[in-house]
C-alpha cells in the first residue's frame, strides 16, 4: 500500500510528464535545431488585423493567475492527506448547525441524506450539533431531536433583496426563526452533499482550533453510483479547482483572492474577524 507523501509524489510527477508531453507536441519546446520560417504579421495582415491578432493572444493571460495558483495548490500541498485525526475532544467542542439548503422538489433525496448525514455525525464522535432543513416546500421530515424543518414563507422578502437560496439562509437569520447562539457555528451544504467522517473530524478541528471565523471545505464527485459519466468527468475539474487554487489562497492568504463555492462553507454565526481558512 503507497503511503500518502509516495502518491503525491507520483501525481506531481504525472502531472509534469502531462505539461511536457503537450508541450512538445505544440511546438512551446523545440528540441533540435530546427530553424521556423520567420513571418512578418505586419507586412501579411495589415495593422489593424495585426493588433487584432495580438489582443486575441494576450486575452490568454487573463487566466496566468488563476493556472498558477491551481497549479501551485496542486504541487506543495499534499493530495492524497492521510485520516484526520481530531485535535480535541468533541465533547468541548461549540455546537454546530449542519444547515441544508434546498426548494424541496426532491424530499425523498433529502430524507435519505438527512439520515446519512445523521449516522455519519454520531459516528464521527460529533455530540453538540443538529441538522437543520431550509426548503420553500414542506417536506415532511420525521421528528427527531437533532433534526429541524424550516419552511420559508413564500411571501418573505429580505430587507437585503436577496434572492433564491440566500434568501433562504437569510430567513433562518431573522429573529423568532434562529435558534442559534453568536458562539456557534453552521456548516452549509446543499442538498445532495453527503458528509464523510473525515470531513466531520476537519470540522471539528477547525471549530475548536477557534482562529479563523470562515472556513471552506472540499467537494468531490462519483462518490457514489454515476448517472452520467460525462458531466460527472466534467465535475472532475471543480475538484481540481478546489485543491489547487482555493487551497493556496486560504491556506496561504486566508482570503477568498479569486473566487469561493458557495456550498461547505463553515461559519460562525456571529464572527467578529473576518478571516478564511481551508479546512482540510
Amino acid at each position: 500500500m503507497l503511503s500518502s507523501r509516495t502518491k503525491h509524489f507520483l501525481h506531481c510527477l504525472l502531472l509534469f510528464t502531462v505539461i511536457a508531453v503537450f508541450e512538445l507536441c505544440t511546438g512551446g519546446i523545440r528540441l533540435g535545431s530546427s530553424k521556423a520560417e520567420y513571418l512578418d504579421p505586419w507586412e501579411r495582415y495589415g495593422v489593424v488585423g495585426t493588433i487584432v491578432l495580438y489582443f486575441l493572444r494576450l486575452l490568454a493571460f487573463l487566466s496566468l493567475p488563476q493556472v498558477i495558483f491551481n497549479f501551485v495548490g496542486l504541487t506543495i500541498y499534499n493530495a492524497f492527506p492521510d485520516k484526520v485525526i481530531l485535535k480535541g475532544s468533541p465533547i468541548l467542542a461549540p455546537f454546530i448547525c449542519i444547515r441544508i439548503v434546498t426548494r424541496g422538489d426532491y424530499p425523498q433525496l433529502v430524507k435519505a441524506n438527512v439520515s446519512r448525514n445523521m449516522m455519519t455525525c454520531t459516528q464521527a464522535g460529533l455530540e453538540n450539533f443538529i441538522i437543520e432543513v431550509v426548503t420553500d416546500k414542506s417536506l415532511g421530515l420525521p421528528d427527531r431531536r437533532r433534526a429541524r424543518e424550516v419552511v420559508v414563507p413564500p411571501k418573505y422578502r429580505p430587507k437585503s433583496g436577496a434572492l433564491f437560496k440566500a434568501r433562504a439562509l437569510q430567513y433562518c437569520l431573522e429573529d423568532g426563526v434562529n435558534i442559534l447562539a453568536d458562539s456557534d457555528w453552521i456548516v452549509h451544504l446543499d442538498e445532495e452533499t453527503l458528509l464523510t467522517e473525515n470531513s466531520v473530524r476537519g470540522i471539528l478541528n477547525f471549530v475548536l482550533d477557534g482562529k479563523h471565523h470562515f472556513g471552506q471545505g472540499l467537494i468531490t464527485y462519483a462518490n457514489e453510483d454515476v448517472v452520467n459519466w460525462v458531466t460527472t468527468l466534467a465535475d472532475s475539474f471543480r475538484v481540481a479547482d478546489d485543491m489547487g487554487k482555493l487551497r493556496l489562497q486560504f491556506y496561504m492568504f486566508h482570503k477568498p483572492l479569486f473566487s469561493m463555492k458557495g456550498s461547505y462553507v463553515v461559519t460562525q454565526v456571529s464572527p467578529h474577524l473576518p478571516n478564511c481558512l481551508f479546512m482540510w
